[in-house]
């Protein structure tokens, strides 16, 4: 393996939370923030991070759900799926974005990092994704972000280039939703929407049902040429 991973401590005014670190073969370069599902930083967020360490970028997960439980690890079904809608609810969202843009602050201090930083957020991940593009990023991704159709009065607050992910079978997120947001951008020209045909919520996930390899693939290159172009 080329690339090493670690855990660090994140500071958050007098208190620290943990992250995933994945840092390339090269040890320096742009960032990412990885931003979880609501499962916590499992191992699909940590394959994640990892891939985008591969593919040159220092990649961070932070652990988006320490206030209310440390290191929670969950799987994709039954019991441990109400586990992580549970948790959703207790979290305090407008804290959790604060927590991403503490996030780019650890990375913007380390010396590893030698370019700009970009957030990528998965399900609800993709809502605080897209909550940090308010400014504490450069660039935000936003995968099948659930609820962004529900905080468009932020639309106008979206600082930096972003660029959306949805599957055409969500029903999560109907297309009517995709709809409302892609009008909310329209005439922006640093905004990109991409749909994939019969690829359904959580297509980038392998360890979920709904994981769709054609959708996925083609997202993570559409993902890695927009961070090219940004960062």
């Amino acid at each position: 393996m080329s690339i090493t991973s670690r855990w660090i401590d994140i500071p958050a005014g007098n208190d620290t939370f943990g992250g995933y670190l994945a840092l390339p073969k090269s040890g320096k370069g742009p960032a990412v923030i990885i931003i979880q599902e609501i499962f916590g930083v499992n191992s699909h967020i940590r394959s994640v991070a990892d891939q985008y360490a591969q593919d040159g970028y220092i990649a961070l997960a932070p652990d988006v759900f320490w206030r209310v439980q440390p290191r929670v690890e969950l799987t994709y079904e039954g019991t441990d799926r109400a586990k992580g809608v549970e948790l959703m609810q207790k979290l305090n969202a407008d804290e959790a974005a604060d927590d991403i843009g503490a996030a780019a602050a650890a990375l913007r201090a380390m010396p590893e990092v030698t370019g700009k930083i970009a957030a990528i957020g998965f399900c609800f991940g993709g809502r605080l994704a897209y909550m940090a593009a308010r400014g504490s990023v450069d660039a935000a991704v936003a995968y099948y972000g659930g609820g962004i159709q529900n905080q468009l009065d932020e639309a106008a607050k979206i600082k930096v280039p972003m660029q959306f992910h949805y599957g055409e079978l969500d029903a999560h997120i109907p297309l009517s939703a995709v709809g409302q947001i892609q009008e909310r951008f329209a005439g922006r020209t640093d905004t990109e929407f991409h749909i994939y045909p019969n690829a359904d919520h959580g297509f980038n996930c392998s360890d979920r049902a709904s994981y769709n390899q054609r959708a996925a693939a083609l997202a993570h290159g559409r993902t890695l040429t927009f961070l090219g172009e940004q960062l």
